[in-house]
């Protein structure tokens, strides 16, 4: 969007909501007006309240609003129902300290009801949205408000406001929508948390279309609410439910606070969605809603059974129950629900047992008896000894045991999760639990059948081990080199091992959905540990026998090493042909999403690419100069390169990395492994490796970063000019400047900086190693120490030099393409 579209946006913006340009307070005082025409702006200017319109409406309302976002987006009206006809509306504080809104002929339209009385009262408007109402003398507490908006949400939850009950004055923070987006008025949706401190029962948020339950998170379970298994740590905002005999509530707070996010219930779809503003895009985005799918809608399925939304039906009665009504149920109406099958013995207890069932949203917590201090043994007690209990399970489930919450009569609004709901045991009769431990032993008899099976398909399948002795030896050496014992290793590694049933967990069993990218090596996935931290799962591909080579290399040399700026490697697991690396999970993908996309290459300004430039040089210096291996990554290419949640570089994939000891500087290969465009030419053709052949591929990806341009393919015009030709012609020409990228022209504020980054560029890529500088010097370099020398021409100055000193046979190409591979060089 130009800079002129989005002055015209914004201010045809401020004049729908003030009906004119308007004067700024920075509060008010007695005897002080805030008049339509007139608004109040938060100390950092984030928001801004006066008097609007609501889309095509002509009333008037005091509200709070983003003062800096171009789209209208109002976040709390004070007189909601009772709008004003004319631009005649003034805010004030009268002689006993209250807010009121007057209206046409300084009739009361709106007005707060504090009960305290202030020596010197104010009304300011904080940078949280919050608009708040104190003692000016009260300088010791200022937070100590006599009224606060806070208090009186309308549809927008905003960050650090709370929502739920305050049990010691009986108050509600809850959200209700607007009728619609003329009209802020209370609709019929309302969203709220429910919770009775007498009955001791259990609190969940809910919304209601008027007086009926249209959806529900189920119960807050100590870590999340349990049919909300996504609310996990993240990196927009952190979260916390207090849950005490004085006040239950959820709250959010924003970790960064340029970011801007809120939770609105909407007031025509019936969904409660949480937006992110996107500040490039300027548009608001939405990055959660609920209802997600046809299960999430309260009681889809009826009393006793469960929505299973990749189920057909979706809706299934529990085990041990069966449908009220079968015609019903067959015909696709679940309402009436199931009953059970064999009543329950009540008055012989001991008879009576319960069925576990895992990953649910629990049931509806209105029939409920909590206790916080009961473990589960004495919860399942206390069960058995009510005849209308029907389920119990742990009220808190960080307290591993501890708490109990039972359930009495039916069990409505269940469902089940792939992964991340909760344990639930149900109440099942005695002539059910023989029925299902004799299908218990029926399904036992048909495994023995199966096994016996198996054993013989194995038998006949011995011909096939000898294609396997090659994966067995390198599943043995991996074993050793992790828990220490090879005997060339001088040190333990203290690598963790992980259980491939957590990491399988963790990743929704290696879903597609969490799919982050393919190499040549296998998949990488995202995943979640239990404990809430994020990592990304590389999974070696069973049948590539370079997977394992890169796979122990990667165990060796990646357990050794830890910088900032190389990634870090959580732990590995193996279990028979399966292994699995996992590192630490990098929100903001690879530099190559950023640094090749003209929308994306502008979230990296100047100052964050020269960051991340100096972030790699001195990773690899790390490696080549400090480490206590020398290792020579091999591969170091924009793809390789990941950014964290601070858009901090980390170089990554050392699969292909060499080690040396000592004071070796340099090796020789017959098998050429990298990746075209990257390879530095005495590597590419000749398969001598050092620190400076690394160098080679630093100056080429600092000079693609400089220019938003790809090495591979790249051409200027008609002359075959590479990326690294077509850099060194414009620097002896003095006209370097054309070969920035674009997007920078307006993010970077020293042409000298850039500049001296292009020549250093160009000197890491020079065609004889030794003219290379080192890595550390590189680092010096880029602080901007010392006179830099004169490059010399550049290796592969044309595309047809990357082929003529190859092979004499080799065709030149005619065209600028370059993905062809190159015969006895592996290339990804």
């Amino acid at each position: 969007m130009g800079l002129f579209s989005f002055l015209f946006i914004f201010v045809g913006w401020r004049i729908i909501l003030c009906g004119s340009t308007s004067v700024v307070v920075e509060n008010i005082r007695p005897l002080q007006l805030l008049r339509d025409g007139t608004t109040m702006v938060s100390s950092e200017g984030t928001f801004e309240m006066g008097f609007f319109s609501p889309g095509s409406s002509s009333n008037r309302y005091l509200g709070i609003w983003y003062r800096n976002i171009p789209v209208p987006t109002v976040v709390w009206v004070a007189n909601r129902c009772k709008p004003m006809n004319k631009s005649s509306g003034s805010l004030t504080l009268n002689n006993v300290g209250n807010l009121v809104l007057l209206g046409e002929n300084n009739s009361v339209v709106w007005s707060t009801n504090s009960s305290k009385q202030a020596g010197k009262p104010i009304v300011e408007l904080l940078d949280n949205g919050n608009l708040v109402l104190r003692d000016e003398k009260d300088e010791n507490n200022k937070e100590n408000y006599l009224w606060q908006s806070f208090d009186y949400p309308c549809d927008t939850l905003l960050s650090g406001m709370k929502f739920g009950w305050d049990l010691k004055r009986g108050h509600t923070w809850q959200l209700s929508s607007w009728k619609s987006s003329d009209d802020p008025c209370n609709a019929d949706f309302t969203y709220g948390m429910e919770y009775d401190k007498r009955r001791h029962t259990y609190p969940e948020s809910i919304i209601r279309k008027g007086s009926e339950k249209f959806y529900r998170t189920g119960p807050w379970n100590g870590l999340r609410y349990s049919g909300y298994p996504e609310l996990r740590p993240n990196a927009l905002f952190d979260y916390r439910f207090v849950y005490s005999d004085d006040e239950v509530y959820y709250s959010y707070t924003l970790k960064n606070k340029s970011r801007i996010s809120r939770i609105v219930i909407n007031q025509t779809t019936s969904v409660r969605q949480r937006w992110i503003w996107m500040e490039a895009e300027k548009y608001w985005k939405e990055y959660y809603k609920v209802p997600r799918d046809q299960c999430d809608y309260y009681g889809q399925c009826g009393a006793n059974a469960e929505c299973i939304i990749s189920g057909n039906p979706i809706c299934q009665c529990l085990k041990g129950f069966k449908p009220k009504s079968p015609q019903d149920w067959s015909s696709m109406d679940w309402s009436k629900g199931c009953e059970r099958i064999s009543p329950l013995m009540c008055q012989e207890k001991e008879k009576d047992g319960f069925m576990l069932f895992s990953g649910w949203k629990l049931p509806d917590a209105q029939n409920t008896w909590v206790n916080k201090s009961m473990n589960l043994r004495e919860c399942r007690a206390k069960c058995l000894s009510n005849c209308s209990c029907t389920a119990y399970t742990n009220s808190d489930i960080r307290g591993e045991g501890s708490g109990c919450v039972v359930w009495f009569g039916d069990l409505y609004d269940i469902r089940q999760f792939p992964s991340g709901g909760q344990d639930l045991f149900v109440r099942i009769s005695a002539a059910e639990i023989v029925y299902q431990e004799k299908a218990r032993a029926e399904r036992k008899a048909k495994r023995a059948v199966i096994i016996m099976a198996v054993l013989i398909g194995l038998a006949c399948g011995m011909i096939l081990i000898g294609l396997y002795i090659r994966k067995w030896r390198n599943f043995y050496e991996i074993n050793a080199i992790i828990s220490g014992k090879n005997c060339q290793e001088e040190e333990d590694l203290e690598l963790p091992l992980f259980d491939l049933h957590k990491i399988s967990t963790a990743t929704n069993n290696f879903s597609q959905e969490n799919k982050l990218g393919q190499g040549g090596f296998g998949p990488v996935y995202r995943g979640v540990l239990e404990g809430g931290q994020e990592i990304a799962v590389k999974r070696l591909s069973m049948w590539s026998g370079q997977g394992d080579n890169e796979f122990k290399n990667e165990v060796k040399l990646i357990a050794k090493v830890q910088h900032r700026n190389l990634v870090k490697i959580v732990g590995c697991c193996i279990y028979e042909e399966e292994k699995l690396l996992i590192y630490e999970y990098m929100p903001n993908k690879s530099l190559d999403y950023f640094i090749f996309d003209q929308s994306q290459g502008r979230l990296l300004t100047w100052p964050k690419r020269f960051q991340i430039v100096c972030g790699i040089a001195k990773g690899l210096s790390y490696l080549h100069h400090d480490s206590r291996l020398r290792i020579i990554h091999r591969d170091l290419k924009a793809s390789n390169v990941l950014l964290d949640e601070a858009m901090n570089p980390k170089i990554s994939d050392f699969g292909l990395a060499r080690s040396f000891g000592g004071d070796q500087l340099e090796g020789n290969t017959n098998k050429v492994v990298g990746t075209y465009g990257y390879m530095a030419p005495e590597y590419a053709f000749g398969g001598l490796f050092s620190i400076k052949s690394d160098v080679f591929s630093f100056g080429i990806l600092m000079l693609e970063i400089i220019s938003g341009k790809k090495s591979i393919g790249f051409c200027y015009e008609n002359s075959g000019a590479t990326l690294i030709g077509y850099a060194w012609t414009l620097m002896k020409e003095n006209n370097a400047v054309e070969f920035i990228d674009k997007c920078l022209i307006d993010s970077y504020h020293s042409m000298k900086e850039v500049l001296r980054c292009i020549h250093i560029g160009l000197l890491c890529v020079q065609q004889n190693p030794v003219d290379r500088p080192n890595m550390s010097s590189v680092v010096t370099m880029l602080s901007g120490e010392g006179v830099l020398p004169q490059p010399k021409p550049p290796g592969y100055f044309t595309q047809t030099d990357l082929w003529e000193n190859h092979s004499p046979s080799s065709k030149l190409l005619s065209s600028c393409t370059f993905d062809t591979n190159i015969t006895d060089v592996e290339a990804r």
